[in-house]
């Protein structure tokens, strides 16, 4: 059993959103053996069961805590009947029980103005496998074409690649629309087309929703979709305005190399240099995303970029002092010309030119040139983002 990284709390109430198949239910069923009863609104039964009688579920909670002395209630994919959280709600409040909610997707619970507990429940969030919890059989060659997935994760490659095609074509696709999410199915389809294909790079949300023949509108709000589904999430660039970063371009990642990949149609492909390029920034960043969260930080991830497209990978800012510009590069070999983006930074104000720089890259060693750190990823990943 792999042991993960999410620190969940023992005693309290709280949700736990993720990704379908990052182990949401696995991992509870772990920490969580004695005295538990579990819900689950993926099977039919429960679903029309409790969608239909809300309060039904409170007078089971009842005899369950009251009768059985039941300690602990898990209600998996809460998202889809919102109206258990009233319930829970008054459960939490009369009872002395802890209740554990997990879900796939914020966005029904925002968009119906559900009942988020009023701070009764922290919120935790749960990703595919980070290195940290999978370095002793890590290989970065197959993380970079099939991701980290738990439900993909120890398969053989046949078998990783059915369950990835499977993943995108009946969950990203079929459940979203089936939903209502997204009604125009072609539309969509498209889109995630193009954003897959576009993954890492600026969005330009006219540019795109040509593409996918589909308005510019249409485009900005899938993309809403997917961060409220959780499929992935936006990089804002480093601005001191805070207005000014939600009018420029961001980037967009989704969640999961091996579902890019899916999407994509490249899981049997060769991956290049320039492929592999960009991948392993997108990894970098995910892993950096996921850990950020893990550990509840303040910290907050950024890229940086000029009107003449001097770029820096990634910034990473806490209570408002940049802590770090790193650049990443796939190369075994790093040289001077690779660290144009971050000498642009540093030349950009006064301020940068205190800021730590790092090139983050797939070597064995580290070194220096100059006052920039190459850096191994591991030692990136042990000594840099130990301290966020």
């Amino acid at each position: 059993m792999i042991r993960r990284i999410c620190n969940l709390p023992k005693n309290k109430s709280f949700f736990l959103f993720g990704p379908r198949q990052t182990g949401k239910s696995s991992l509870i069923r772990t920490l969580w053996t004695d005295n538990i009863w579990t819900i689950d609104l993926l099977k039919n039964d429960h679903f029309l069961k409790y969608s239909k009688n809300p309060e039904i579920f409170r007078k089971e909670a009842q005899e369950k805590i009251i009768r059985e002395k039941i300690k602990t209630i898990v209600v998996d994919e809460i998202q889809k009947v919102p109206a258990l959280l009233d319930e829970v709600h008054h459960l939490i409040e009369s009872l002395s029980c802890q209740f554990i909610l997990t879900g796939s997707s914020a966005r029904k619970l925002k968009r119906s103005g559900a009942n988020l507990l009023g701070g009764r429940a922290v919120q935790r969030q749960l990703f595919p496998f980070v290195y940290e919890e999978i370095k002793d059989q890590f290989d970065l060659k197959k993380n970079l074409k099939f991701g980290s997935l738990p439900g993909v994760y120890g398969h053989t490659e046949e078998e990783m690649i059915d369950i990835l095609k499977t993943y995108t074509e009946t969950y990203l696709k079929e459940e979203i629309l089936a939903e209502g999410i997204a009604r125009n199915i072609g539309g969509f389809s498209r889109f995630l087309d193009v954003a897959a294909a576009q993954c890492g790079e600026l969005v330009n949300f006219t540019n795109i929703g040509r593409e996918a023949q589909v308005s510019a509108k249409s485009i900005q709000s899938y993309y809403q979709i997917l961060e409220d589904t959780l499929i992935g999430f936006s990089l804002h660039p480093w601005e001191k305005s805070a207005r000014k970063r939600l009018t420029t371009h961001p980037k967009f990642y989704f969640f999961d190399i091996g579902v890019t990949n899916s999407i994509n149609h490249r899981l049997t492909a060769d991956i290049d240099s320039v492929l592999k390029g960009r991948l392993f920034e997108q990894w970098i960043i995910l892993e950096t995303h996921r850990i950020i969260s893990y550990r509840q930080s303040e910290a907050r991830l950024f890229y940086w970029r000029t009107n003449n497209n001097a770029e820096v990978d990634l910034i990473i800012e806490k209570h408002g002092k940049i802590h770090g510009a790193f650049e990443i590069k796939s190369s075994h070999n790093v040289s001077g010309r690779d660290l144009t983006g971050l000498r642009s930074f540093q030349s950009d104000s006064k301020e940068h030119k205190t800021v730590p720089l790092y090139v983050i890259a797939d070597i064995e060693d580290g070194y220096s040139l100059g006052d920039v750190r190459i850096m191994p990823w591991k030692n990136y990943f042990e000594e840099v983002l130990s301290c966020f």
